[in-house]
């Protein structure tokens, strides 16, 4: 096994996904993230300059929120992300958590039962946001300081904390178009996409429920921004669905498959013989299925399995040949 395959396969194992952001975008969360737990800071010490405060100590942010930022500035348009999941994650973790400390104090168990009925209670009320699970884990192990709040803890520091930190999303993400929160006000400009007829086949809402109830595992994109996706996705194939008329030397081609199918193919070398028989290429697979594989085949048999020539990008990613930038 070749040192390039190994770490490709170890970047699969890992998980570790190839990041399509731009740089600004990157910035863009970071100064977000930044104001969002910032204004929960300072948004708490307004809301109980005193009275309050004097009860719960120094108690002014719970660390869940720090993970809420990561998702509402990284990933405004994410599942996890949106507004019922924030604030229904949020509250029902902390009543758990206040609850299963009340019933049954300094076991060793009770901070495991807070996060699993926390995550259960999530799920049912479809209102999964993990920092919730830091929440009703926080109301176990947060010492003296939170068990005196009691009940009060879902309204300070949580829903203080939730309220605030929404806001500067909405405000702070209403700047840029592309990632307005929640997610349901993005409008993106589409094109008119193909008539059915016109496709090789057309996939509907309902095969993507099925195909979801399959896969049976929560993915954190929302159905409508899915279904967007994959409509742009069907439009770009539509612009080429022939295969490539030369194969040469040097260049990239993929099968344009999905998922585990996917690959790409770096021509090493050609035969260029006239005879169709000899002529030959001999190949390296540089990304997905049989990674860092080599083979040949006849060059009309290459030209068959390839969809389209594609160019390698910076960010690790591949474009058709002859796309707009």
């Amino acid at each position: 096994m070749s040192f390039k395959h190994w770490l490709h396969e170890t970047r699969l194992l890992f998980g570790i996904e190839r990041n399509t952001t731009s740089h600004s975008e990157k910035m863009i969360s970071a100064v977000g993230a930044f104001l969002g737990i910032l204004a929960v800071y300072w948004g708490a010490r307004w809301c109980f300059p005193d009275g309050f405060m004097h009860t719960a100590g120094t108690l002014l942010m719970v660390t869940s929120m720090g993970a809420t930022a990561v998702l509402l500035f990284a990933v405004p348009q994410g599942a996890l992300s949106q507004p019922w999941a924030v604030i229904g994650g949020h509250l029902l973790s902390a009543f758990i958590g206040v609850s299963c400390q009340q019933l049954f104090p300094d076991q060793t168990w009770t901070p495991a039962l807070a996060v699993g009925l926390a995550v259960g209670l999530m799920h049912y009320t479809r209102s999964m946001h993990p920092p919730g699970g830091a929440t009703a884990l926080a109301a176990v192990i947060g010492g003296a300081e939170i068990y005196r709040l009691d009940y009060w803890y879902l309204v300070f520091p949580i829903l203080t904390n939730v309220l605030w930190i929404m806001l500067v999303a909405i405000l702070f993400n209403a700047f840029f178009p592309w990632r307005r929160y929640p997610a349901h006000l993005v409008r993106r400009k589409i094109a008119k996409p193909a008539v059915a007829a016109e496709r090789q086949f057309e996939l509907t809402q309902e095969d993507f429920s099925a195909a979801m109830e399959q896969l049976n595992s929560y993915v954190d994109i929302t159905a409508e921004n899915l279904t967007q996706l994959l409509e742009l996705a069907k439009q770009h194939a539509e612009k080429n669905i022939t295969h490539p008329e030369q194969i040469v030397a040097g260049h990239y081609y993929s099968n344009g498959k999905l998922g585990n199918l996917w690959s790409v193919r770096q021509v090493v070398d050609a035969a260029n013989s006239t005879d169709a028989s000899k002529d030959q290429v001999i190949y390296k697979v540089v990304a997905g299925d049989g990674g860092y594989a080599t083979g040949i085949c006849l060059r009309a048999e290459f030209r068959q399995w390839a969809r389209y020539e594609v160019k390698p990008q910076a960010n690790g990613h591949w474009k058709k040949s002859g796309d707009e930038d």
